[in-house]
């Protein structure tokens, strides 16, 4: 499956926390890039983290091994180093018996990881690596921008 790998950079920033924020994902296949970023009016630095790996995954056509990087230890732990199967096996909960913030995008991490084979990679934030400064940039212009969603699955924004 070599000639299927898809290399994903993703980032997520908030202006405050919580605070409008934003995600910025960089995806590389052979001599193709794409670019995706999105804004919203009020969610959390996690929840950027996260959906910016989520919607590179759930951009790919087909399916590929996947290199994921992140400079998010809470995304890339969670994934690796078996985190998230701990909290299924808890009923959602971590191993403090509290509940796991951001249920529905691990739910949704699930769904876009099914039919990939991922290998998720850590790289240092602000380190000059240029595509996780590429994804922060992203990040921190759809934060910024004009025409921010609403995160429904942020409680103080779904009203709950």
């Amino acid at each position: 499956m070599s000639d299927s790998t898809v290399t994903i950079y993703s980032d997520g920033a908030c202006l405050g926390n919580p605070g409008p924020g934003g995600y910025g994902t960089v995806m590389l296949f052979g001599e193709h890039q794409k670019e995706l970023s999105q804004g919203y009016r009020n969610t959390t630095n996690n929840r950027m983290e996260l959906l910016g790996a989520i919607v590179g995954l759930e951009a790919l056509s087909r399916t590929c091994t996947v290199d994921l990087w992140s400079d998010s230890t809470y995304v890339v732990h969670a994934m690796s180093k078996g985190w998230i199967e701990g909290w299924q096996k808890r009923g959602w909960k971590t191993s403090a018996k509290q509940p796991v913030k951001n249920k529905d995008l691990w739910l949704r991490m699930l769904e876009a990881v099914s039919d990939h084979e991922i290998r998720w990679h850590w790289v240092k934030g602000h380190s000059g690596d240029p595509m996780n400064e590429r994804c922060d940039e992203l990040a921190v212009v759809a934060a910024n921008g004009p025409g921010l969603l609403i995160d429904a699955g942020f409680p103080e924004e779904s009203g709950g």
